[in-house]
């Protein structure tokens, strides 16, 4: 299955290098800005360096996969291919205002955009990457009905993104509060399933999909995305994720489905873990206090039963997808995809 998404993944990225290239060149930027006279393009690479920064750093790329692996699943073959920009830019973009919201200052293996390039141009980039890719809505192959619908899922689903990331904001800011498990879930169905909705439905729209298949796979992605949200909470508190540090989420005082499970069956430990994530805050990832955290939540089995939760969404989304759709490779490569989660 390596060589079948390789295949894909060598298109997507030339949709992204067609989206935001490697130099900013006068037609791109024509194109882009919609004007000729634009001045010298050593401003404009300036604004475009930092969003090309962190996208050049790699990132798995599951979610423009899932959108060209729908489009293939109702029969449409590559056409969705030009609207990969659509789901993996505005992601990137939001890595990098989270960054400065969170004040984290390590993203995929290096230091935050943020902490390079300063807090203005970073929101600036930011912003920038929720914008640009729209125009390969304009540009594409794509009749009028079509790019309504495009820019509806869009600004639906973006919607959804930044009420999910202001829930999160809110809760991380104060470490008396604990939401309930189900508000945490609808955050998580906001700011990491809204992204995963947009790709399945894009890719169905473009396949020539109807509506209703659409919705019913972008509600099985928008779970999916739920369980990857969770298992990346809880491979943050034992491995790490691949380019953060082990624990960052303390520090950030992310109230995660691990320390929601804990907190609610041990109020009791509540006072000790508020002291844990208020030191941590204010003593970096290396703080006693991170590993004193994570210490009480795996004593609690928090952690484990958060994966417990994550696999039996995991496992409920496949057998969503097996049902709603014929066997074959798309389905097939979808399933293996939420399998690697």
């Amino acid at each position: 299955m390596k060589r079948q998404y390789s295949l894909r993944l060598n298109k997507i990225e030339e949709a992204l290098r067609s989206a935001l290239p490697p130099a900013v060149e006068p037609h791109w930027l024509e194109r882009s800005a919609g004007v000729e006279e634009l001045g010298a393009l050593e401003s404009y690479e300036n604004i475009v360096k930092p969003a090309r920064d962190l996208i050049e750093r790699g990132g798995k790329r599951w979610r423009p996969m899932l959108m060209q692996l729908a489009c293939e699943l109702v029969g449409g073959g590559d056409r969705a291919l030009p609207l990969a920009p659509l789901v993996e830019l505005p992601h990137n973009g939001s890595l990098i205002i989270d960054d400065i919201e969170d004040r984290a200052d390590w993203r995929r293996g290096g230091p935050s955009i943020h902490v390079l390039y300063g807090e203005d141009m970073a929101i600036n980039a930011g912003n920038l990457l929720y914008f640009l890719p729209t125009v390969v809505i304009d540009d594409g192959p794509f009749s009028f009905e079509e790019k309504a619908l495009f820019y509806r899922y869009y600004t639906e689903d973006m919607r959804r993104l930044h009420f999910g990331q202001g829930l999160d904001i809110q809760w991380h800011r104060d470490h008396g509060h604990t939401p309930s498990r189900s508000e945490y879930l609808q955050m998580c169905r906001f700011k990491t399933g809204a992204l995963a909705r947009l790709a399945a439905r894009l890719g169905v729209a473009a396949g020539g999909g109807s509506a209703e298949r659409a919705e019913r796979l972008g509600a099985i992605c928008e779970e999916m995305g739920v369980a990857f949200q969770i298992l990346d909470d809880v491979k943050n508190l034992t491995e790490g994720n691949p380019g953060k540090r082990r624990g960052d989420d303390i520090v950030e005082g992310k109230k995660s489905l691990p320390v929601i499970m804990h907190l609610l069956d041990h109020p009791e430990s509540s006072a000790r873990m508020r002291s844990c994530f208020e030191r941590a805050e204010s003593e970096g990832v290396d703080s006693a206090a991170v590993e004193e955290a994570i210490g009480l939540l795996e004593a609690s089995g928090s952690i484990a039963s958060a994966r417990a939760v994550a696999e039996a969404m995991r496992g409920e989304a496949t057998v969503g997808i097996r049902s709603a759709f014929a066997e074959g490779e798309p389905r097939n490569l979808i399933v293996n995809l939420f399998e690697e989660f």
